[in-house]
């Protein structure tokens, strides 16, 4: 899509013009299948690098586009946030040292952007979900400004004409509503892709499918989201949501996501994966297409696809079927979506040579495997994967098996031959998948994070404790150890950096309500049993109404009757408040300006925190 000046799809003559091409598209590419047009070997490995851009205290940084700007180099490209770019690498053979080379371009075009980044006073993070995100970071005003963004998120809206619904359950709990697509742009992800020979890309294909869950599980790096802690992989679950076009309804929706596994194997040939998808989906975007595919190809020429390429670029399978042209010829390529960001580029080429590994490495037993195992198995097993991480226990060869015994006794191994057989480097074979077998036997990118977190908790409010653990990943990944080395964060690790102290450091947010019509004898029984001096009155919008304190309370306690009357009767209506993103010194002024214990903290006219006097000594 990035390559294609795109508009929305309106007028009744674009829709049929387009479709017109998409069904050219299908049958050029079915032709080529027929005639073995279709580039078999050799077989080539690519990557795609999506990164985090944040500032100097760890919060995102929106100027993605200065900072592609002085990049300067066509590798680069933006993100739909304006706080994260994508890093394209160039194609390398599968053969001897193709994943050094592939890790050396990286490394040099990540050195690179670190280079441009500094000169504006941002720092590059790899992470599947940057954890200091907050809310006020995915409205409008932060989507990178380029059009097929925002025709992007139009689209999107018209079809499903009503908020997104984001509801994530795991230790903690997410559930919001949100008026555009921007929560996509709150993963980065280190997209893989492997050509497939096109005579055995179905098979190669559910395979792919099959082993999702297990490579999945190793390779979790985002476990949360607006500071709480969800899935091992939350992006699963978060981009799934983010942009759903279906509609919620009183009705059963049988309609699968346009994020999805999938909802079967798949049968015949490639092209069947790309008529499925245009006929479950819509589309939502066109372009200008100047010649017909079938036409091209009676000519001789190569056609590049461009409509079949753009409706599958809004069709977000976790195991995309991709046709691409390069050198003049025409290919098929597996893009595994799935797997993270980080923590560090030695864990990514890691994950890569994992994942190739077995989808070359799979033995006779594992042919067809829609014969020996369930989809729903797998898809299961996916899913489990991404709650769980390594805690999943996964169903294989018809029974369960715990993720560290399947990875070490069985597909580690099949890494190894699949590698061997395919003549890569021994040597980068036993560096890149001991980075796996260690982390296996150590911690995930997940695991290390919420450990470190739930520590720092100890000693720190969650606003600073996610920020002291974003920098210490920073410091960290910077050095390239994989993350199976690092040491877990004490309660007492601090930050290398001087950030200016915010409400929002210091806030509690696990907050002790009552409403406006209920009774000063529950209030008082609730600031006895949880021995809090204040508690925050709202009404039934849950709007910030009043205040009660202490000292209000005291004066009747032996008054039987005025205990029964309601709140409302004897709250402080008149408040002050603060926002969560102003300077603690600032709040402090209030306080004392006021003679006031207590400072509600407010987002429109919502109760989200409180600060005290205890809170600022």
């Amino acid at each position: 899509m990035g390559e294609l000046k795109v508009i929305k799809l309106s007028s009744k003559q674009d829709k049929a013009d387009y479709i017109h091409q998409l069904i050219k598209d299908i049958e050029a590419l079915d032709l080529m299948i027929k005639n073995n047009l279709i580039e078999k070997e050799p077989i080539r490995i690519g990557a795609e690098q999506e990164f985090c851009l944040v500032d100097n205290h760890f919060n995102p940084s929106n100027n993605s586009l200065t900072i592609l700007e002085e990049i300067d180099d066509d590798h680069f490209t933006t993100e739909i946030g304006n706080f994260n770019l994508e890093l394209n690498l160039d194609p390398f053979e599968l053969k001897g040292d193709c994943f050094t080379k592939l890790n050396d371009q990286l490394t040099k075009l990540m050195k690179k952007a670190e280079t441009a980044a500094s000169k504006h006073q941002t720092k590059i993070l790899l992470t599947g979900i940057l954890p200091t995100l907050a809310l006020k970071d995915i409205n409008l005003e932060n989507m990178t400004k380029i059009q097929r963004y925002f025709v992007l998120n139009d689209a999107i809206r018209e079809s499903r004409k009503q908020d997104f619904n984001i509801h994530i359950k795991g230790v903690d709990e997410i559930n919001l509503l949100h008026d555009t697509v921007m929560l996509e742009g709150c993963n980065t992800s280190f997209q893989m892709h492997l050509q497939i020979n096109p005579d055995n890309f179905i098979d190669d294909y559910n395979w792919a499918q099959a082993i999702s869950g297990p490579v999945l599980s190793a390779c979790t790096n985002s476990p949360f989201l607006f500071g709480k802690e969800l899935w091992s992989e939350t992006r699963i679950a978060l981009f799934t949501q983010s942009v759903d076009t279906r509609a919620n309804s009183f009705m059963l929706n049988e309609k699968q996501s346009r994020v999805s596994f999938g909802g079967e194997w798949t049968s015949g040939s490639v092209s069947d994966i790309f008529k499925d998808n245009i006929s479950r989906f819509r589309s939502l975007l066109t372009s200008e297409f100047i010649k017909d595919s079938v036409e091209m190809l009676e000519q001789n020429e190569i056609p590049k696809l461009k409509a079949l390429s753009l409706h599958n670029g809004t069709v977000y399978r976790w195991n995309r079927a991709c046709y691409g042209v390069g050198g003049g010829k025409p290919h098929l390529r597996i893009e595994n979506r799935y797997i993270p960001s980080g923590p560090t580029l030695a864990d990514e080429i890691a994950n890569m040579m994992f994942w190739v590994g077995i989808m070359i490495g799979r033995p006779k037993k594992y042919e067809n495997i829609k014969d020996k195992m369930n989809f729903k198995d797998a898809k299961a097993n996916f899913f489990n994967a991404a709650r769980y991480g390594m805690a999943t226990q996964f169903y294989w060869n018809n029974r369960y098996i715990p993720s560290h015994k399947l990875i070490l006794d069985e597909l580690l191994p099949m890494a190894y031959r699949g590698l061997h057989n395919a003549g890569v480097s021994p040597t980068d074979a036993e560096h890149y998948l001991t980075i796996i077998e260690n982390r296996v036997k150590a911690h995930t990118g997940s695991e290390w994070m919420v450990k470190s977190y739930r520590n720092l908790l100890e000693t720190k409010k969650p606003f600073e404790a996610i920020q002291t653990l974003t920098s210490n990943m920073y410091l960290k990944q910077v050095k390239n150890y994989p993350v199976s080395s690092w040491s877990l964060l004490n309660p007492r690790t601090t930050t290398a950096f001087k950030d200016k102290r915010k409400v929002k450091h210091i806030m509690s947010t696990d907050i002790f309500t009552v409403n406006e019509k209920d009774s000063i004898e529950l209030v008082g029984s609730i600031m006895k049993w949880k021995n809090i001096n204040h508690v925050p009155v709202i009404n039934d919008d849950k709007e910030l109404v009043g205040l009660i304190s202490s000292s209000d309370i005291n004066p009747l306690k032996n008054k039987t009757i005025e205990e029964r009357e309601a709140v409302k009767t004897i709250m402080t209506t008149k408040l002050h408040t603060v926002d969560q993103y102003e300077e603690l010194i600032t709040a402090k002024k209030i306080m004392n300006e006021y003679t006031i214990n207590s400072l509600p903290v407010v987002n429109n006219k919502k109760l989200i925190g409180i600060i005290t006097s205890k809170d600022i000594t």
